[in-house]
């Protein structure tokens, strides 16, 4: 195990492991074939569409259906019922008399009655009505984009734990090359020894090298099957070592911001058009149809202290002035709250610009080092070569030729260190500008 790879990569130990199992132990797992090949952007979709979060999504749609449904209803006429008794300290008198035979002046009761039903129907409104369904509508893209931008936030994880499980494909398989030199080294030497020309302790150093590349393996495996548990408990797919990982290809980088946190500043700065039209709506008249059928005493008839049906029946206009009291401040509080978001776009794209800069630095250092590493092993392997024939020929050490072998493994594990760390640079900047799509 190279030092690069303990200190640059897997600073993962046994404890942290089981808290991260831990976390997502309640995860149901759906079956499939653990034979199976899994490419980065399988991930990506399997991870958004078994997160738990994305049953949210259903929920916002079902309370922006409701709360649509419920504002037009304000276009449906509202029945009331009413009901009152009074008694009041005084009545209406008449203080004369009418001189003529079978006509009298009604005497009221001070004690009055009244049951009546109301039927409102709203004919013009000033576009509030409409307007509550145009908010409701737009709240509802607000949530949907706001959920959108949590569940984005999940390829960055992917991406980690895929491209960790894949490094270390790519060390296993340089494992084998290691050991598949060693063993040669082996051969050699035996042949040496059985010659007269060796001493056996050079078989049982390169013995000894084969054992700490076994061991080598062990770690690989255990880190990689770690890599798998924890990438198979967020696209909710049980993976094992016999999952392939299929190595992606290197993508076109863009440098246009296409993260959907820009969307949602948009949507966020149409409510606050809305909540302007809003305020304008409110000023307007409002014009309506009405009805009111009842039972009291006394009724319509003036001249009658008699319980009464009755019933009554036109047009109604209502205009409330109040707001224009506070119609300038609500929309200087509008316009603060645009400025507002403004200012959290533009922070938010200065943040990213930062760290696009920041990963386009580190994906040139690491084209940088594959080159270099390429012309290193190029002269590692060239120096290992010439290693094996001086051992075959007893001009050094087994001990020699184990450094020789060692100084080309490492070369190999650098190259495929920066290679993945090149690869995985990339994936994280098309994360970081938004360019990731499904």
């Amino acid at each position: 195990m190279t030092k690069i790879f303990k200190a640059e990569i897997f600073q993962f130990n046994q404890q942290w492991f089981r808290v991260m199992l831990l976390l997502f132990a309640a995860i149901p797992f759906t079956p499939v074939a653990s034979s199976q090949s899994l490419t980065i952007n399988e991930c990506y979709n399997l991870a958004r569409k078994n997160y738990p979060l994305i049953k949210q999504r259903e929920l916002i749609t079902k309370t922006a259906a409701y709360s649509v449904s419920n504002a037009a209803k304000g276009y449906l006429p509202a029945f009331s019922v009413n009901g009152q008794a009074t008694y009041q300290s005084n009545v209406t008198t008449f203080p004369f008399s009418i001189p003529i035979k079978g006509f009298t002046l009604p005497n009221y009761s001070k004690d009055q009655y009244k049951i009546f039903g109301e039927l409102d129907q709203t004919i013009y409104d000033g576009g509030v009505i409409s307007n509550q369904k145009q908010n409701a509508e737009a709240n509802e893209i607000i949530q949907q984009q706001s959920l959108e931008v949590q569940l984005y936030a999940l390829y960055d994880r992917v991406n980690q734990l895929f491209f960790g499980a894949l490094l270390v494909n790519e060390q296993l398989k340089q494992n084998d090359l290691l050991k598949a030199d060693v063993q040669n080294g082996i051969d050699k030497a035996k042949a040496l020894v059985a010659n007269g020309t060796a001493y056996r302790s050079s078989v049982d150093e390169l013995s000894a090298q084969i054992l700490q590349t076994e061991q080598a393996r062990v770690e690989l495996m255990a880190t990689k099957k770690a890599f798998l548990d924890m990438l198979g408990l967020f696209i909710n797919s049980p993976l094992d070592e016999n999952t392939v990982l299929e190595r992606p290809a290197e993508p076109a980088l863009s440098q246009t911001i296409s993260r959907p946190e820009l969307l949602t500043y948009e949507y966020q700065k149409k409510t606050f058009d809305l909540q302007d039209k809003l305020l304008n709506a409110q000023l307007r008249p409002h014009f309506g149809f009405f009805a009111q059928g009842g039972y009291g005493r006394p009724g319509l008839n003036p001249l009658s202290n008699n319980f009464q049906w009755y019933y009554i029946g036109g047009l109604k206009l209502s205009w409330n002035l109040g707001s224009l009291y506070t119609l300038k401040n609500q929309k200087e509080l509008l316009d603060i709250n645009r400025k507002s978001l403004d200012i959290q776009k533009e922070s938010f794209l200065f943040n990213t610009s930062v760290t696009q800069k920041q990963q386009n630095a580190d994906i040139e250092k690491y084209m940088q080092l594959v080159k270099n590493d390429d012309a290193i092993i190029a002269l590692r392997k060239s120096v290992k070569k010439a290693a094996s024939a001086q051992l075959e020929n007893g001009v050094i050490s087994a001990h020699d030729y184990i450094n020789e072998v060692n100084n080309e493994d490492q070369a190999r594990q650098n190259l495929i260190l920066h290679q993945m760390q090149l690869l995985q640079a990339e994936y994280s900047y098309q994360n970081t500008i938004g360019n990731i799509k499904n």
